[in-house]
């Protein structure tokens, strides 16, 4: 009997940690202009502390911090933070914890994780050469190619995006769900084979790519972090595009068979 494929995990990049953090006010909601000042106020404190300060080596910034009013929801607010290291998301917390907009709230639920850009295709191409000249995955030969691929990967300005992601100017909308790969006994991702996999999230891939424009979407990474194992956040100028895309997405087969998918957080960008 032939033994099944082995189910090889595929390697990651990994860039930004980021914590979605849902609240719901515990007195009456404050007006719009009273919310805009708490707003305004609070993200003033996170832009000055430590992680969302330009880096001593570069011009760009190691994170930001933005603010949604949700809408359709039993919260009433979610802040999202990126931040280079898991310690600097801990200082954004804190600092946003001692704000007079805190003193307002009370936390509903949070999401931790970082962002990631998943090497399926690299992953069992290297595989399936190891194979076939009689080594195994995570042998010398392949550590090093795998080095210098990720190198190349890390380097190309696509993966930077998805890696360290920019808040979009003209999408104030923002969808935010937590997923995780199924793992039922007659559907479970995790024994599928690497090119399984990898087939699978190349065609989910293009399905993406057709809102290109319309939808940004940041996808990070939580196993070890979250009970949930990604989370996904989209960014849109008109947010009919998020029931659009994830419909789209659904029809996939990675999702129509092995997604499960948590709450969904919507709303709009409160300032910038």
């Amino acid at each position: 009997m032939t033994p099944p494929p082995i189910a090889h995990p595929p390697e990651t990049l990994e860039g930004w940690y980021s914590l979605h953090q849902i609240f719901r006010f515990t007195r009456q909601k404050p007006d719009a202009t009273r919310l805009a000042r708490l707003v305004k106020s609070s993200a003033a404190a996170l832009a000055s502390g430590p992680g969302a300060r330009k880096t001593r080596t570069s011009s760009a910034p190691a994170g930001w911090s933005c603010f949604v009013r949700l809408i359709g929801s039993t919260s009433d607010l979610m802040v999202i933070h990126f931040r280079e290291s898991l310690d600097a998301i801990g200082a954004a917390q804190n600092a946003l914890a001692r704000t007079e907009l805190a003193k307002a709230l009370e936390p509903v639920y949070a999401f931790l994780s970082v962002t990631e850009a998943g090497l399926y295709h690299i992953t069992a191409e290297l595989a399936r050469s190891a194979e076939a000249r009689g080594g195994k995955v995570g042998d010398a030969e392949y550590a090093k190619t795998l080095a210098s691929r990720s190198t190349a990967e890390r380097e190309s300005q696509q993966v930077k995006r998805r890696l360290y992601p920019e808040l979009p100017e003209k999408m104030p909308y923002v969808c935010f769900y937590p997923m995780t790969k199924r793992r039922d006994a007659s559907q479970n991702w995790y024994t599928l084979s690497l090119d399984e996999r990898s087939w699978l999230m190349q065609a989910h891939g293009l399905t993406g790519r057709r809102y290109s424009g319309k939808v940004q979407q940041v996808i990070t990474g939580a196993i070890g972090l979250d009970a949930w194992e990604w989370g996904v956040t989209l960014f849109a100028e008109d947010p009919l595009e998020f029931k659009k895309l994830v419909t789209d997405m659904r029809f996939d087969e990675v999702s129509a068979k092995y997604a499960e998918f948590g709450d969904f957080y919507v709303g709009r960008i409160i300032s910038r």
